[in-house]
């Protein structure tokens, strides 16, 4: 056996009697618009600060699609750069799942949209909505098509145009968000464990915590509607802080108990960059050394369902870690929901 398929802890896949196969990322990939817009712009839009959004969430600028950049666009050309790494040409490609509050239009969806970008023609193709946490949610869903031997390679991608739907005049929220994707290709790869485990959670009676109010079938568009400025997301900070640390600390202990995991045995911890203070409190109840963390919210903000996808990228091209390692990715998001994931690299 070599060295990378020798599992470092006592029960790999600690919740499975294992029968399928095991799944592996052979593939990351990211994409951010070529825009940046700094706190010091802000400055000019709303009544803030940089010192003021720097001290209250560690976020220093963050990049703004192009009018014509959509997010069909943003996660096409992750999915192409992260098929490029696999080694693996769009034709080989079975199932796309594109985690998103913000797709192209309500349908078709944008997974369908992305198909035709970049010419997967045999992939069957929907979209996720978990907001923050819907990458998690994608590599657990991908993983079961795959174990099941339904289908060899699942695309998984997550993106967002978030400031198509962020309300330029809240200072409270439109310092927070960003644009951009990430993407992973999914396969069995022989000796290695792959993604050891998914933790999912929700908690509805907490909906309306971080919403967008209107735009569905409860509030259709109207000039009502729009004028009350109800199609902009909204957000309960005090209370989404609150539920977002004990949320993303539960998932994180739960994900690494299934695995006989402690946390000194994580070699990277990739946290949801919704905002730093979350991030620190997270990381210092579940015990991380600052050096665990990767982090990269101070030049994108919260980019949502694509925030851990693009982090998991950089992490990988900055050699935070390399093949045989673990690493324990960790979300939180509206509905509410998270998750954390634990895999071997």
């Amino acid at each position: 056996m070599s060295t990378a398929s020798k599992p470092k802890f006592k029960n790999p896949r600690a919740r499975f009697n294992f029968q399928g196969r095991t799944v592996s990322i052979t593939g990351v990939g990211s994409y951010l618009p070529s825009r940046v817009l700094t706190n010091h712009e802000l400055e000019k839009l709303v009544d803030t600060s940089d010192d003021w959004i720097t001290s209250r969430t560690g976020i220093k600028e963050r990049r703004i699609a192009a009018k014509d950049e959509f997010t069909s666009d943003l996660a096409s050309k992750a999915a192409q750069r992260a098929l490029k790494m696999a080694g693996v040409s769009a034709d080989q490609i079975d199932l796309i799942i594109v985690a998103t509050i913000t797709p192209d239009m309500p349908f078709p969806s944008t997974a369908c949209l992305v198909q035709q970008k970049i010419g997967a023609k045999k992939a069957a193709a929907f979209d996720l909505e978990a907001a923050c946490s819907g990458f998690i949610y994608g590599l657990e869903i991908g993983q079961q098509f795959i174990m099941s031997r339904t289908y060899d390679t699942v695309l998984v991608i997550g993106a967002e145009k978030l400031s198509t739907i962020v309300d330029w005049k809240d200072r409270n929220t439109c310092v927070l968000f960003g644009d951009g994707a990430g993407a992973v290709v999914m396969q069995s790869r022989p000796n290695s464990h792959g993604l050891l485990t998914a933790v999912m959670g929700a908690d509805g009676s907490k909906a309306t915590l971080l919403e967008m109010p209107a735009g569905g079938s409860r509030c259709p568009a109207t000039a009502e509607s729009v004028s009350a400025r109800l199609h902009y997301l909204r957000m309960d900070g005090k209370e989404t802080f609150k539920n977002a640390v004990q949320a993303m600390l539960t998932a994180a202990q739960e994900a690494l108990r299934r695995c006989e995991l402690t946390i000194s045995q994580i070699k990277c911890v990739i946290p949801h960059q919704a905002n730093r203070r979350i991030i620190d409190a997270v990381g210092e109840r579940l015990g991380a050394t600052p050096d665990q963390l990767f982090l990269n919210l101070d030049r994108y903000g919260n980019t949502s369902a694509a925030s851990v996808a693009i982090a998991l990228d950089e992490a990988v091209s900055s050699g935070k870690f390399s093949r045989g390692d673990l690493i324990l990715l960790v979300v939180f998001g509206a509905g509410l929901t998270w998750g954390a994931a634990v895999i071997e690299w």
